[in-house]
Parts: structure tokens; sequence; C-alpha cells
């Protein structure tokens, strides 16, 4: 048997690792697809923008023409008084939310719907997006921001532009207050030691010698206690080529 990790612990939902979601301010989804955004169009304005602390990008609030609200992530560039359009025949604005194939190649999208009318799940994080790449029939290729390429069905709806808060990372932290209260605001465990700084009942790396004192490679089916490390690695250490090639331009 392994040893009791945290990675574990955290498994088990105690209160001490569970996510505050009733600190949450919006559960966030598109509309229900329904006949008004297979067919028509809904005009939306944008009243209101919204700091939710479980998410890392900003919120805007959006009262439609039928008087019904709805919450959607805030692109970069969008202000309080704006315009967008939810359904089939929109236009295509800025923060707009559109099936697929009614937007041109080589758009930047986000909130992308991995199955139509599941409500977005796809590149959510502030400052990202994703391109279309090409499209095929009912098919859409989508290059996402882990340079990945996604096969989806044309009736998926995203929304056009980039995600505010692009820059949130640009401004040091200064102190290790300052990141602590910033965990802190989405309940995050932190600081987190390092594995040969803690105590060898609490981690296989640890010990009293700052090493490991023996090899970091694990199987892919080691028990969970002690997959830590390089987990099926196919090789650790510097490759003997770029070695060699160092070692002749010398």
């Amino acid at each position: 048997m392994g040893k009791r990790l945290k990675q574990q612990k955290r498994g088990r939902g105690s209160p001490r690792y569970l996510s505050p979601s009733n600190r949450y301010k919006a559960d966030l989804a598109y509309r229900n697809y329904d006949d008004i955004e297979k067919a028509g169009v809904l005009t939306g304005k944008v009243v209101e923008f919204i700091d939710d602390p479980g998410r890392t990008a900003p919120l805007m609030k959006v009262r439609y023409d039928n008087n019904e609200t709805g919450i959607l992530l805030a692109p970069e560039g969008i202000a309080i008084g704006d315009v967008v359009d939810v359904g089939a025949q929109g236009r295509l604005r800025l923060g707009s939310v559109l099936p697929l194939y009614r937007i041109p190649d080589g758009a930047y999208i986000f909130n992308i719907e991995r199955n139509a009318g599941d409500g977005g799940s796809l590149v959510k994080a502030a400052g990202s997006y994703a391109n279309i790449v090409a499209k095929e029939g009912k098919i859409v290729y989508v290059k996402l921001p882990s340079r990945s390429t996604l096969v989806l069905s044309n009736e998926c709806r995203a929304q056009l532009g980039v995600i505010a808060g692009g820059g949130r990372l640009e401004k040091p932290m200064l102190k290790a207050g300052n990141q602590w209260f910033k965990k802190t605001a989405q309940h995050r465990l932190w600081p987190v030691p390092r594995g040969v700084h803690q105590s060898a009942y609490n981690h296989p790396h640890g010990g009293k010698q700052h090493h490991v004192g023996k090899p970091t490679t694990v199987g892919r089916g080691t028990p969970p206690g002690g997959k830590v490390g390089h987990i099926a690695a196919r090789q650790t250490g510097r490759r003997k080529g770029k070695r060699m090639v160092e070692t002749a331009e010398a």
C-alpha cells in the first residue's frame, strides 16, 4: 500500500477541501436551445458586470428584449450598454452567441459547447480564445488554446471575441500575503510544499535529506498513495543527443 497523500484526502470531499459554492454568484450557462434561438434571434443589452470569485474572467448580466435576463462571459472590449445577439439569425457582434455554422473561419470564439445545447463547457478562462480552422459538412474543426484540434457539430454555440481579464497575471504579487488572499477567495489549499520538504510518513519523497534518495519514476499502475514523481516516464534527465551536440560545440 502506498502512503496517504493530500490528493487522496481531497478526493474524500471533507469540508477542508470542498469548494465554497455559496460564495459563487452565478451558474454560467447559455439559454435553453429553443425554437427562438434555432430559427430567430434575441437581442440583449449589457446592464451590469459581475466579479465572480469562482472564475478568473468577469461576467456580464444581459437583459433580452423579451424581458429575460442571463449571465454570459464578458469579452474583451465590451461595455455597459452594448448590444449582443443570441440565436442563429444574430449579427456578428462582440459577445454574441451564435451556432458555429454562422461564424466565419478564423474568428476568435470562446465558451464553446461540446454538444449542442449543453450550455458551454470549453475555453472559459480569462484571456483565452479558440479559432475555427475549417468546416466540412456538419462538422467544424476548432483549434483550442492547447493547440489541439477538436471536431464539433456545427450546431454547437459559441461567443465571439476574446475573454476579458487576460492581463490578470501581469501584475506581480510582491508578497506572499497577496497570494494567500488570492488562493483563499477560491478556497484553494496554499502553500503547497514540495514532497522533499515533507516528512517520510506524509509523502514518498519525504525524509531528512533534501533529496528523494530513490528513483522518482513510477509505473502507470502505481497505487494512488505512491503515484507521484515522473509517472510512466519514457526517460529522465538530459537527452544524450543534446549533450553530444553541446560537447561538440565546446
